[in-house]
C-alpha cells in the first residue's frame, strides 16, 4: 500500500508567463505515493503544473516540495534521427563511460559518471524487453523507430533511472492501439509517485487517484476516473437541487418583505386617517405613531437581515454549480438520403461506398497509411494502384485535419464562420454559435488568443455551421490533444448532424459514442477489412 507521506507538496503556487498572463495561480495541494491521474480542461494549467514540479519553471510566488529527484517527459519530445536507443533512455553517458573503463580508460571523470550505475546496462535490458527490444538495441538509432515505439523508449528510460517521482505530460497522443495497451501496462506496475496528465480515459482508469485541476483549485479523489466522474456528477446534481432551493428561499422572503411592506403601508394610512379625524389627543397620536414607525423600523430591519442571509447562502450554492459545457445545436438538413452515394474508401483488395448518412471509422497501427487515405479522398487524387485512397461524390466537404488548423487565426469566431456561410445573417450565426458555447463579445476574439477548448470550439463551427452545410464530415484522429471535455462537445455536436461521418481514430471509446455504421481496418499492405461490431 502507498505510504500516507506526500511526495509533492504544492503551497500557495502561482506562475505568469513574462507578458503577465497568468497560468497557475494560488494552487496548494499534494501528490500521494501511487499513480494518479491529473485531469482539467484545456488551459487549466496541467502542463505548467507539471513544469513547476520538474523545476523547468520558477514559481512567481508559493513553493514545490519533493521528497526526491524528478523525472519528467513533455507533451511534444522532439529527437535528433541519429539519437540512439540508449540516448532515448537518459543513460547514453553512462553507457559510453563503461565501456570507455572496458576498454581500458581508468580517468576519475569516466568513473564518476558511472556513480553506482554499473548494472545500468542489465537494467535497460529488463525494461526494454517488457516493450518489445533488449539492450542489443542501445545503439540503434531513431530514424529506424516508430513514433510510438520512441515514447514507450523514452518512458522506460524513466524507469531504468529510478526517479522517485515521475511525470507524464500526455503520454497515449499520437499512439496507436498496440502501443497503447502497451504503455498501459508499462505503468501498471510503476513504482514510486507516478502522475499522469492525460485525456486518455482508458489509461486514467487504471490510475489509483485521480486529481482535478479547476477554478485555480487542485483536488484529488481516491479512486480512477470513472469513479471520480460519477462522484462529480452526483456532487453537481446536489449542487444544481441546492442552487434551485435557494433561489426559491429568495423568492419566499422578497415576497414576504413585499408583503409586510404593504401590511405598514396600510397601518400608515389608517393611522394617517385617525390622526385626520383628531379621535385621540395629540400627545397619544404622537406616542402612536412613534411606536408603529419603531416597530416598522424593526420589522424591516428583521425581514431584509434574512433577505440578505437568503442571497448570501444563493451565491454560496451557486458557487459550487460548474457552467454548463454542453452542446445543444439545431442544425440545418445537409440532404444525405439512405441511398445518397458519398465517398468510395479504395482498399488494395476491395472498395467500400458510404451512402446516405452512413458513419464509418477507419482504424489500424500508426504508419499504415490512414492520413494519406483521407488526404488522397478529399485532394481528389487518382488512386494509385497497391494503394488505398478515396473518391469523392459530393463537394460539400468538411474536414478536420490533425493538426486543427484551417482557421483564420487573425479573425474572431464570427467572421471564421461568415467566411464560409457569407449567406448567413449575423445574428443566425451569433445564435448558433451561443449555442457551440461562443457568446457575446467572445465572437470577435482573435483565434489566437483563444484558449485549447475555446479553439477548437471555432474549428466545429467552421466545420458544422458552412452554408451550405457540409454532406459529409472527414476527422483525422479529431481526439488528439483535446481535453475530457472539448471530447464530450465533439461528440454533443456530432450527435445533432445529419450528414456522413468518416473518422480515423485510435480512441476506441470516442469511437463507441458515435454510432457508427462500420469499422474498417487499414492493413500496412492497403487492404481494408470491415471489423465485427464490438461486444
Amino acid at each position: 500500500m502507498p505510504s500516507s507521506t506526500s511526495s509533492i507538496v504544492l503551497s500557495a503556487l502561482s506562475f505568469s508567463w513574462p507578458d503577465g498572463r497568468p497560468a497557475v495561480t494560488d494552487v496548494s495541494g499534494s501528490f500521494l505515493p501511487g499513480r494518479t491521474g491529473l485531469v482539467g480542461d484545456n488551459g487549466a494549467g496541467k502542463s505548467t503544473l507539471l513544469r513547476l514540479i520538474a523545476g523547468e519553471l520558477t514559481p512567481s510566488s508559493g513553493t514545490v516540495s519533493t521528497t526526491g529527484e524528478v523525472g519528467y517527459l513533455r507533451q511534444s519530445v522532439t529527437w535528433r534521427a541519429d539519437t540512439t536507443v540508449a540516448g532515448l533512455l537518459g543513460i547514453q553517458e553512462v553507457v559510453d563511460a563503461i565501456r570507455a573503463v572496458e576498454s581500458g580508460d581508468v580517468s576519475a571523470e569516466r568513473f564518476e559518471t558511472i556513480g553506482d550505475d554499473w548494472d545500468i546496462e542489465s537494467r535497460a535490458d529488463e525494461q526494454l524487453r517488457a516493450i518489445g527490444f533488449s539492450s542489443a538495441d542501445l545503439d540503434r538509432r531513431v530514424h529506424t523507430l516508430s513514433g510510438g515505439e520512441v515514447m514507450l523508449i523514452a518512458i522506460s528510460g524513466l524507469r531504468v533511472r529510478r526517479f522517485p517521482i515521475t511525470l507524464l505530460d500526455e503520454p497515449t497522443n499520437n499512439l496507436d492501439r498496440p502501443t497503447r495497451s502497451m504503455l498501459a501496462e508499462l505503468l501498471q506496475t510503476w513504482p514510486g509517485t507516478l502522475v499522469v496528465v492525460s485525456h486518455d480515459l482508458e489509461l486514467l482508469d487504471r490510475m489509483d487517484r485521480t486529481a482535478e485541476l479547476y477554478d485555480g483549485r487542485l483536488t484529488v479523489f481516491g479512486g480512477p476516473y470513472s469513479e471520480w466522474r460519477a462522484a462529480l456528477d452526483a456532487q453537481q446534481a446536489s449542487a444544481v437541487q441546492l442552487a434551485a432551493s435557494a433561489e426559491r428561499a429568495v423568492k419566499a422572503e422578497r415576497r414576504q418583505r413585499a408583503e409586510a411592506e404593504s401590511r405598514l403601508a396600510k397601518r400608515a394610512r389608517n393611522a394617517a386617517t385617525a390622526n385626520a379625524n383628531k379621535k385621540g389627543s395629540k400627545i397619544l397620536m404622537n406616542g402612536l405613531a412613534s411606536r408603529a414607525e419603531a416597530s416598522a423600523g424593526k420589522l424591516r430591519t428583521g425581514l431584509d437581515d434574512r433577505l440578505d442571509a437568503a442571497k448570501a447562502a444563493r451565491e454560496e450554492a451557486a458557487s459550487r454549480v460548474r457552467p454548463d459545457q454542453r452542446i445543444s445545436l439545431q442544425l440545418p438538413d445537409p440532404d444525405v438520403p439512405a441511398g445518397r452515394r458519398i465517398a468510395e474508401l479504395v482498399g488494395t483488395d476491395r472498395t467500400f461506398t458510404v451512402q446516405g448518412p452512413e458513419r464509418v471509422a477507419i482504424v489500424g497501427a500508426n504508419g499504415v497509411g490512414k492520413t494519406t487515405l483521407l488526404e488522397s479522398l478529399i485532394g481528389g487524387d487518382e488512386v494509385e494502384p497497391g494503394r488505398a485512397g478515396g473518391r469523392l461524390h459530393t463537394s460539400r466537404v468538411g474536414y478536420l485535419a490533425q493538426s486543427l488548423g484551417g482557421v483564420d487565426e487573425d479573425a474572431g469566431a464570427l467572421e471564421n464562420v461568415r467566411q464560409i456561410a457569407p449567406d448567413v445573417p449575423d445574428a443566425l450565426i451569433r445564435n448558433r454559435l451561443g449555442r457551440l458555447l461562443i457568446k457575446g463579445d467572445d465572437v470577435h476574439r482573435p483565434v489566437s488568443s483563444l484558449s485549447g477548448g475555446e479553439r477548437f470550439r471555432v474549428l466545429l463551427s467552421r466545420l458544422l455551421l458552412a452554408d451550405p452545410p457540409a454532406q459529409l464530415l472527414v476527422l483525422d484522429e479529431p481526439t488528439n490533444n483535446l481535453d475530457i471535455t472539448s471530447v464530450d462537445q465533439l461528440v454533443d455536436a456530432l450527435g445533432e448532424y445529419q450528414g456522413a461521418v468518416i473518422v480515423v481514430s485510435h480512441d476506441d471509446r470516442f469511437l463507441d459514442r458515435l454510432g457508427l455504421t462500420r469499422r474498417l481496418e487499414l492493413g500496412p499492405d492497403g487492404t481494408l477489412t470491415e471489423l465485427a461490431p464490438p461486444a
